[in-house]
C-alpha cells in the first residue's frame, strides 16, 4: 500500500485526488485549513491533519508528523495547497506579494526541505508539486500568479537534477483550468482594479469570472493522471493538464522558437572572440 501526503484536501483537486488514492487502496494523510473533507470511501484509511501554510513553524512540524502517523515513510508527497492572485501587476501590494509567495513557494519548499532527509535514508521517493499552466505560459491579469507558479517550476527542475541520483523522482504538474472553485473566494484573490489597465486586465478578468463553473478540466480526470504519474516508472519532470494548457504551452513554444531566431544573432555576438 502507497502512503500519500497530500498538501490541500479540503475542495478542489486536492480533494478529488485524495479520494482517488483512497478508492485505490491506498493511504493519504492530507491538510486542511479547517474542518475534515467530505470523503466516505476509504476513510478509515485517511488522517487529516490542521495546517495553516502561512505558519512557517508548524509546516515542518506538520511533515514530522505525517512521517510519524505513516510509520516513518512516505511514498508520495504533493504539494498541492495554494491559491491565485489576479489583477493588474502595478496595484499590487507589496503584502499582497508576500503572502502569495508564502503560500505558493515558500511554503512548499518548507515541506520539500523537511520531507528530503526521509526520502533520502528510504533511498526513494516522488515529489509533486502542482503549479499551473501560468508558471509556463502565463496569460495576462495573472503576473504575480504566474511568477509565484514559475519559482515553483524552477525549483522542482533543478530539485530534479540533485534527488534523482539518489532515488528520488520530482514532478511539476502544471494544469490548465479544470473545474473546481478555484475561481471563487475560496482559492482566488484580487489586487485592486486600476482603470488604466481596463483594455487588458480588465477584460481577462471578465474572462475569468465567465469561465468559473465552466472550465473543460474534469478534477476528477487530472486526479486518475497524477495516479498514473505516480504508478510510471519513469515519470515525467513536466506535466501537463487539460487541452487547454497543452494549447496555450504549444503556442508559447512557436512564439519562443520564432523570438529566438530572429535574434540569432545577437545572441551569438555576445561571445569572445574565438
Amino acid at each position: 500500500m502507497t502512503t500519500w501526503f497530500i498538501t490541500g484536501i479540503s475542495r478542489g483537486l486536492g480533494l478529488a485526488l485524495a479520494r482517488a488514492v483512497l478508492a485505490q487502496g491506498d493511504s493519504v494523510i492530507g491538510t486542511v485549513r479547517a474542518g475534515r473533507p467530505e470523503i466516505t470511501t476509504g476513510a478509515e484509511r485517511l488522517q487529516v491533519l490542521t495546517l495553516d501554510m502561512l505558519d512557517a513553524p508548524a509546516v515542518p512540524a506538520a511533515v514530522e508528523r505525517a512521517f510519524a502517523l505513516a510509520g516513518g515513510r512516505i511514498d508520495v508527497i504533493v504539494n498541492n495547497a495554494g491559491y491565485g492572485l489576479l489583477g493588474a501587476i502595478e496595484p499590487a501590494t507589496d503584502a499582497e506579494l508576500a503572502r502569495l509567495f508564502e503560500v505558493d513557494v515558500f511554503a512548499p519548499f518548507r515541506i520539500i526541505r523537511a520531507a528530503l532527509p526521509r526520502l533520502r535514508a528510504q533511498g526513494s521517493g516522488h515529489i509533486i508539486n502542482i503549479t499551473s499552466i501560468a508558471g509556463r505560459a502565463p496569460g495576462v491579469g495573472s503576473g504575480l500568479y504566474a511568477a509565484a507558479k514559475y519559482a515553483l517550476e524552477g525549483l522542482s527542475a533543478s530539485l530534479a537534477l540533485e534527488v534523482g541520483p539518489l532515488g528520488i523522482k520530482v514532478t511539476a504538474v502544471a494544469p490548465g483550468a479544470f473545474r473546481t472553485d478555484f475561481l471563487s473566494a475560496h482559492s482566488i484573490r484580487h489586487s485592486a482594479a486600476d482603470a488604466a489597465y481596463a483594455d487588458s486586465v480588465g477584460r481577462s478578468d471578465a474572462h475569468f469570472t465567465a469561465m468559473a463553473g465552466r472550465q473543460a478540466g474534469d478534477p476528477d480526470q487530472a486526479a486518475q493522471a497524477i495516479l498514473a504519474l505516480a504508478r510510471a516508472e519513469d515519470p515525467p519532470l513536466h506535466l501537463l493538464l487539460g487541452s487547454d494548457a497543452l494549447r496555450r504551452f504549444r503556442v508559447k513554444q512557436e512564439t519562443m522558437a520564432a523570438e529566438i531566431e530572429a535574434w540569432r544573432e545577437v545572441t551569438l555576438g555576445t561571445d569572445y572572440p574565438a
